[in-house]
C-alpha cells in the first residue's frame, strides 16, 4: 500500500538522522530504567538511612540523599516509572483511541455528527488545558479513592490504595480529558480530504463497509501526521504530569514522582543545603521533555513533505 510504503520510508529516513537516533536512545533508556525500577534502584522507593540523612552523592548513593535519608536516584527511577505508565495510558486511550476513532467517525459521516463531536471538542478547549487538569484532579480524587478503598473492603484484593492506582487513574482521566481533542480536529481534516479520493469512491462501489473504509484505506493514509503529532505531544504530556505532581495534585507521598522531588528539591533553603535533590530529578526531567520535543521536530522533518 503506497501509504506504508510512505511509512517505511520516512522511517528509513528517519534512521538517518544523528539527532533523531541519540534523542531515541536516551528516551528508551531513561524508560528502560523506569519500567525495571524495582530490579535496577538499589534501595526501595522509601527506605530511609538515618546514617545518612543528607548526605551528598557518594558511590553508596549516587546521586545523594534528601531530608530523610532516602536515596535520591531510586527515587528518581521509582518517578520515571509513575511518568512512562500516566503518559503512556494517556496516549493510548485519549490521543489514539478516542482522538483517532471521533476524528474518523466525524470527518467521514459528517453532518450533525461532525457537529456534535467538534462541538464538544470545543467545549473542553475553551478551558485552558492546565486549568481544567487541576479542577479534575482535584474534584476527582476524593472520589476515586473512595471507590478504590470501597473495593479493598469488599473484596479478598489488597494493597490498591498503597500501589497508587487511585493516583494513577486520576491524573490519566484528567489528561484523557483534553488530550482527545487536537487529535480528534487533525484526523477529522486528513479525512475531509481524503474521502474525496477516487480510490474511496471506488472502495463504496465495490461494496466495503464502513469500517473497511475507515480503517483500512482511511486511517493508513493518515498515519503520517498521526505519528508526529503523538511524538511532539508526548513532551507536553510529561510536563503536565510534572506540573499536576508539582501542585500537589498528581502522585501522592509516599510514592515518588519527578514533580513531587523537584519540588522538595527547588526551595531555597533546600538548593543551599542540599543541591543534589534538584539536580538528578531536574536533569531528568528536561532531558525528557526535550528529547521528545527534538525527536517529534524530526519526525516532522521526514514525514512532511514540504520539509524534504
Amino acid at each position: 500500500m503506497k501509504s506504508v510504503n510512505h511509512v517505511s520510508r520516512s522511517f528509513s529516513r528517519l534512521f538517518k538522522k544523528k539527532v533523531a537516533i541519540i534523542c531515541l536512545v536516551l528516551i528508551i533508556s531513561i524508560y528502560f530504567m523506569g519500567i525495571f525500577a524495582p530490579l535496577i534502584a538499589p534501595y526501595e522507593y522509601n527506605y530511609q538511612d538515618y546514617s545518612a540523612i543528607r548526605e551528598a552523592p557518594s558511590w553508596q548513593h549516587i546521586a545523594g540523599t534528601d531530608f530523610k535519608g532516602r536515596d535520591v536516584f531510586s527515587r528518581v527511577l521509582w518517578g520515571i516509572q509513575n511518568t512512562v505508565i500516566i503518559t503512556f495510558v494517556t496516549i493510548l486511550s485519549g490521543s489514539l483511541l478516542i482522538g483517532v476513532s471521533l476524528g474518523l467517525i466525524a470527518g467521514y459521516f459528517g453532518g450533525k455528527i461532525d457537529s456534535f463531536i467538534m462541538r464538544l471538542g470545543e467545549l473542553f478547549a475553551c478551558f485552558p488545558d492546565i486549568l481544567l487538569v487541576i479542577l479534575l484532579a482535584a474534584t476527582l480524587r476524593p472520589r476515586i479513592l473512595d471507590f478504590v478503598r470501597w473495593i479493598e473492603d469488599t473484596t479478598v484484593i489488597e494493597g490498591l490504595v498503597k500501589s497508587g492506582i487511585a493516583d494513577y487513574l486520576v491524573i490519566s482521566l484528567a489528561l484523557v480529558s483534553f488530550s482527545w481533542v487536537g487529535m480528534a480536529r487533525l484526523v477529522r481534516g486528513q479525512v475531509l480530504s481524503l474521502k474525496e479520493n477516487e480510490y474511496i469512491e471506488s472502495a463504496k462501489a465495490m461494496g466495503a463497509s464502513t469500517s473497511r473504509i475507515l480503517f483500512i484505506h482511511l486511517l493508513p493514509n493518515a498515519l503520517s501526521p498521526i505519528i508526529i503529532t503523538v511524538s511532539m505531544g508526548m513532551g507536553s504530556l510529561i510536563g503536565t504530569e510534572i506540573i499536576l505532581s508539582w501542585l500537589g495534585l498528581g502522585i501522592q507521598p509516599p510514592r515518588p514522582s519527578l514533580g513531587n522531588m523537584l519540588l522538595e528539591g527547588g526551595s531555597i533553603s533546600a538548593i543551599r543545603a542540599v543541591p543534589w535533590m534538584l539536580l538528578a530529578p531536574g536533569i531528568v526531567a528536561w532531558t525528557l521533555v526535550l528529547t521528545w520535543n527534538l525527536f517529534g521536530d524530526s519526525l516532522n522533518d521526514v514525514f512532511n513533505p514540504r520539509t524534504r
